[in-house]
């Protein structure tokens, strides 16, 4: 359904790119979790699949189709097989929420009978069956994501991009939109989401891409957030330092380390210390005779020498 082939791209000519020689594909009906650091390439990801940017490096394909080579004016058309999540939900909000999904299906021009048959159904299927009338503002932000839902697949696309869908939710009402994509899902839809949720990410163990400065470093299949293997780089390439902002698992490792081998340091065989280190610490009495008293010993040999 999506395919990447050595793509790269960069906002200007200054800045780094957004993305490096990425290469990816996924399958129909995959679900794939995007993660990795703000700024590591996962929204410039899915802007290539919707076409609202070009690649001057590579090549993408959606659905079978060459992305470079669909014209301006057939981009809304190819992105109607495309179902888009937003983190900010962009629902209308002068209009209830059976009109707001039922926009999607006026601009394709479907008639009013098909709107009547469909919306309803989408709303069951998100949970919102009782909720046609009512307008955004009187809904809760899950609700509201439920929503958003509802209008982005009341088309029946091929592919769902979510680009952080619960980033605004608390955990629970995170829990609850995850149960309706994978629903989605298992329904035929391909899925890809970009997150920073660890916690669902390792709870629902799909693929997983991770992004670090616009690189893939990892691509697992039912994996956790962050990876249980060491992430190798490539030939000639440095290892990254940072983590990605979710791997702060790592940071807490290396502290653990950092502490391990102080301890290991303080460790070291007290009997093989010098004595005047140990005594600086306290570990062994000074000599028998304080220094005073050595120089009345010296004295003393000097007057019987003579």
């Amino acid at each position: 359904m999506i395919r990447f082939e050595n793509v790269s791209i960069a906002y200007d000519r200054k800045s780094k790119p957004a993305l490096d020689n990425v290469s990816l594909d996924v399958q129909r009906g995959e679900f794939v979790f995007l993660v990795g650091s703000s700024g590591s390439g996962k929204s410039t990801l899915l802007r290539l699949v919707l076409r609202e940017y070009k690649t001057p490096h590579g090549q993408v394909y959606v659905a079978g189709q060459n992305v470079a080579n669909v014209p301006s004016w057939r981009v809304p058309k190819f992105r109607r097989g495309i179902g888009v999540v937003f983190q900010d939900f962009r629902l209308i909000q002068t209009k209830t929420v059976f009109a707001n999904v039922a926009y999607a299906m006026q601009v394709l021009g479907k008639s009013r009978a098909a709107i009547r048959a469909e919306v309803p159904r989408v709303l069951e299927l998100v949970g919102l069956e009782d909720k046609g009338h009512r307008k955004p503002t009187e809904l809760s932000g899950g609700e509201q994501q439920r929503v958003a839902i509802a209008r982005a697949i009341v088309n029946q696309p091929g592919i769902l991009l979510a680009d952080e869908p619960t980033g605004n939710l608390d955990p629970t009402t995170s829990a609850g939109i995850m149960e309706i994509l994978d629903k989605i899902n298992q329904n035929g839809t391909t899925v890809v989401m970009a997150t920073h949720d660890d916690d669902i990410v390792n709870s629902m163990r799909k693929r997983v891409i991770e992004l670090r400065h616009g690189k893939v470093v990892r691509d697992e299949v039912k994996a956790q957030y962050t990876s249980m293997m060491p992430i190798i780089p490539a030939a000639g390439e440095a290892a990254a330092v940072e983590p990605s902002e979710k791997n702060d698992a790592e940071p807490q490792t290396r502290r653990q380390r950092i502490v391990s081998a102080t301890q290991a340091s303080d460790a070291v065989d007290e009997e093989s210390m010098p004595p005047r280190l140990e005594r600086r610490r306290g570990q062994l009495p000074a000599d028998d005779a304080a220094p005073a008293q050595k120089i009345d010993g010296l004295k003393n040999m000097n007057e019987d020498q003579k």
